[in-house]
């Protein structure tokens, strides 16, 4: 099974790549899929490369189930 994640934009790089935030940890993850993205939107990331714009609230959400099921907060 694949899991895909929301995670925030935090810093846009060159070569469509951005640095993104998910509870602190920051990965650098591909751009190249997605267009128009900002800093502060919210993507969907898989093994490194954003999927998909996805909406905050939808992103907040998703990530409250996450950590729900894991026992864990933010």
């Amino acid at each position: 099974m694949c899991l895909a994640i929301p995670v925030r934009v935090i810093e846009l790089l060159p070569d469509q790549m951005a640095k993104v935030s998910l509870d602190g940890v920051t990965k650098t993850i591909s751009l190249a899929l997605v267009d128009d993205v900002s800093v502060g939107d919210y993507v969907i990331l898989h093994v490194g490369f954003a999927l998909s714009k996805v909406d905050a609230q939808e992103a907040e959400r998703t990530l409250a189930m996450i950590r729900e099921f894991a026992g864990t907060s933010p």
